[in-house]
């Protein structure tokens, strides 16, 4: 669903999703299916998750007769419909994998505002404009900015093959003009990343509680000396997936295995299934971002006590990042 938030010069979902275009360069992307064995062991962390994920990115913006310009990616998912319907659909569901995220409700009950929270003085807002559950929704934003077209976006839900659900979203609008098509490129070519974190919630987290520490900070290092320097501090050395690692030193306890390493010619990313502090999901990144290079960690904690325990370690990585990647210059 479309959100609203411009700062900076920049829409916000745009620097989100571009964030994932620097660790995704890859535009069609499949994994073998996950083994019996796996699929029983749920929250195992000795070794990296086999996932299925085919993720399909168009190469270019569709344009139909009305001049509606569009891009469309899709992946397949484990669970039922109304399990994934659940996990793309609703706030609970929407906050397990990206962002946390609530809702308005009409009398009826149906969502009509939803609104995401990517930090503070950061909320984003989308109208929904179609809800057919446990099928498709839809909705409209100014993500563009006031004076652009709107956005409109639908999700769709349907059955694949057994165990196995397709997610498709779509985004379009419509404009005479090429000067949008590189922003709807940027989502569509976004979304893998996020998706890799939906699969791994999929199948090893379903419908528990979660709760989202974000911290960024900021260096003006070189790049390519900024991503090995990050890894050292942090502990981590040169990890391969399926390996398990700890942060160490005056960083927070964290421990997990490696579910990702991003490739050349954008490595400076992990993804990381963690078993310490608790059950959950830590996506670690780097992005330049004008002169500076952005750095990312998002750790998503799961579980019945995942609230307080965010409490307890939020403070923790907020005093961490902010000594070693303090705030960005205005």
């Amino acid at each position: 669903m479309r959100i609203k938030f411009r700062a900076c010069g920049f829409t916000l979902l745009s620097v989100i999703l571009l964030s994932s275009i620097a660790c995704s360069p890859i535009q069609t992307i499949d994994e073998s299916p996950p083994k019996p064995k796996d699929l029983d062991e749920k929250n195992s962390t000795s070794k990296g998750t086999p996932t299925e994920k085919k993720i399909e990115v168009p190469k270019m913006v569709k344009i139909d007769d009305s001049g509606r310009r569009s891009v469309q990616v899709e992946t397949t998912v484990p669970g039922d419909v109304d399990t994934v319907w659940k996990a793309v659909a609703t706030p609970e569901g929407i906050s397990a994998w990206f962002v946390p995220t609530t809702a308005e409700y009409d009398a009826d009950g149906k969502p009509v505002k939803v609104i995401a929270n990517f930090g503070p003085g950061m909320e984003s807002i989308s109208q929904v404009t179609e809800w057919s559950p446990p099928k498709r929704l839809g909705a409209t934003s100014q993500d563009l900015g006031l004076d652009a077209p709107v956005i409109d976006t639908v999700w769709e839900v349907e059955p694949s093959e057994k165990g196995k659900c397709l997610v498709r979203v779509s985004h379009s609008l419509v404009s005479d003009s090429v000067q949008y098509d590189k922003s709807l490129e940027a989502w569509a070519k976004g979304w893998p990343d996020f998706f890799r974190i939906l699969n791994l919630y999929l199948i090893h987290f379903p419908g528990q509680k979660s709760s989202l520490i974000q911290l960024t900070g900021f260096s003006s290092a070189p790049r390519s000396e900024l991503w090995p320097s990050l890894k050292q501090e942090l502990g981590f050395g040169e990890p391969e997936v399926g390996e398990s690692i700890q942060t160490s030193g005056d960083v927070p306890s964290l421990t997990g295995v490696v579910e990702r390493i991003g490739q050349d010619p954008n490595p400076e990313e992990l993804l990381l299934r963690l078993s310490s502090p608790s059950s959950g999901l830590a996506h670690i990144f780097c992005l330049p971002m004008g002169e500076q290079i952005l750095v990312s960690i998002r750790i998503i904690l799961y579980g019945e006590e995942a609230s307080q325990l965010k409490e307890l370690e939020e403070s923790k990585w907020q005093d961490w990042i902010k000594s070693h990647y303090p705030p960005a210059q205005q």
